[in-house]
């Protein structure tokens, strides 16, 4: 069944490559198809389209269809193009000419487009709540471990000391300014595209105000053009939003991967967390973070993907806008599973004692032995120099008594304020 069937078939090989896997992706955003339906038969009814008899045989309809999509039982058969039209072929089959009806005053342009909005929102919010879990799990991490001193790099050599709380307190912040874009998509999503049909909207005296509070959006699409418009730049403010994200979970476990290797040796997993070699018995592999890593930096190419598809096309609707849904809907997805397994996973952390007397260690001290001969009067270029001469001529003994109390040091973490910082969900 095609919503846009004239009696005119229509070659297969077209048709194969036309529809794609729109079927198999269409099952992520069956759920909000019913839901806008419901909203939208409730309009039509207020306006005069159904009776309130056909508006009670609709929403029975679409509850039915509603329970089968929760309990997994829903199928799009190969003979539908897509969720829409097997929705609207399950409702005719129940409720024979009202069935017809649902299609009324709108387009499946518009039908796709609320949809994504509606996947989009919920699933905005998800990746949200699970980013707060994770924020919390290394805010208490950053707790537990905040007297661990850490050696610090720069340019991957010994720079400054730091702590395994200012570690993973850092990651929690920066997860913040990515909270930040994911509320900033998601207001652009909050806009209620139903009723702009296929770009132009309609003759019928529909109430786009009622669907809006129907279905819980902020506010509407006022503009029937910029409505359909929004589909692309919607996907391009999400993937920029989940890439923000991917970049701080796929640098976070790139330290971990590091930390984890014999060269660094300062944390360590379960030997349930971690693999083995087929001829190496002495592995321990961080398979899951780098997993996460490459996971991430996947997520971070979706904007790319969402541009290039995009950036050039005019107003109007175009099929190319099909082919947004199945990465937007796997990065989704993906990033909800990275997010779970990261943090079920970074709670079993094993860190590691570091004896900072190495000799590996030995500079890891010079700024703060600059800082101490600053305090005693010596201006800092006089300062560094004496510790700089001790360095090269070997005579460079580290005090390591000095200590750090400014706001978001190693003395002062103030995750109080980090977490006083992060977005109500």
């Amino acid at each position: 069944m095609k919503l846009w069937d004239k009696g005119i078939s229509i070659d297969n090989k077209i048709e194969q490559f036309t529809v794609g896997n729109d079927r198999e992706i269409d099952i992520h955003i069956a759920k909000y198809d019913v839901i806008a339906s419901k909203a939208h038969a409730k309009m039509l009814q207020s306006i005069g389209i159904l009776s309130a008899e056909e508006l009670e045989q609709l929403l029975g309809g679409l509850e039915v269809l509603a329970a089968q999509i929760e309990e997994g039982s829903f199928v799009i058969d190969a003979q539908f193009e897509d969720v829409h039209s097997k929705i609207e072929f399950e409702l005719t089959k129940t409720l024979g000419d009202v069935g017809k009806k649902i299609h009324t005053a709108r387009s499946r342009n518009d039908q796709v487009l609320v949809a994504c909005h509606l996947y989009y929102k919920e699933n905005l919010q998800l990746i949200k709540q699970k980013t707060k879990t994770f924020f919390d799990t290394l805010l208490g991490l950053a707790e537990t471990h905040k007297d661990k001193l850490l050696p610090g790099y720069t340019h991957l050599q010994v720079a400054m000391p730091s702590s395994f709380g200012l570690w993973f307190s850092a990651y929690a912040e920066l997860m913040i300014d990515d909270v930040y874009l994911l509320n900033a998509a998601l207001k652009t999503v909050d806009q209620n595209p139903l009723g702009s049909a296929a770009g132009y909207g309609s003759s019928f005296p529909i109430d786009r105000e009622l669907t809006t509070k129907e279905m819980q959006f902020s506010t509407l699409k006022y503009n029937v053009v910029a409505a359909q418009m929004g589909r692309g730049k919607n996907e391009r403010t999400i993937a920029a939003a989940l890439g923000s994200l991917a970049n701080t979970l796929s640098r976070f476990a790139m330290d971990v991967c590091l930390y984890m290797s014999q060269n660094f040796g300062f944390v360590t997993f379960p030997d349930a967390l971690t693999t083995g070699s087929s001829i190496m018995p002495h592995k321990k592999n961080p398979d899951v973070f780098e997993l996460i890593r490459g996971k991430s930096n996947k997520i971070q190419a979706l904007q790319s993907e969402m541009v290039l598809i995009t950036n050039n096309l005019p107003s109007g609707y175009h099929r190319d806008f099909q082919l947004l849904k199945e990465n937007m809907i796997a990065a989704f997805e993906e990033l909800k599973d990275i997010l779970d397994i990261f943090n079920y996973a970074i709670q079993q952390v094993i860190i590691k004692d570091i004896d900072l007397n190495d000799d590996k260690y030995k500079y890891l001290f010079t700024v703060d032995n600059i800082n101490t001969l600053v305090f005693e009067g010596q201006s800092f270029r006089e300062a560094y120099q004496k510790i700089g001469g001790q360095v090269q001529d070997g005579s460079y003994v580290p005090d390591t008594s000095k200590q750090h109390t400014h706001v978001g040091s190693i003395g002062n973490l103030s995750l109080n304020k980090i977490k006083a910082k992060f977005p109500e969900i």
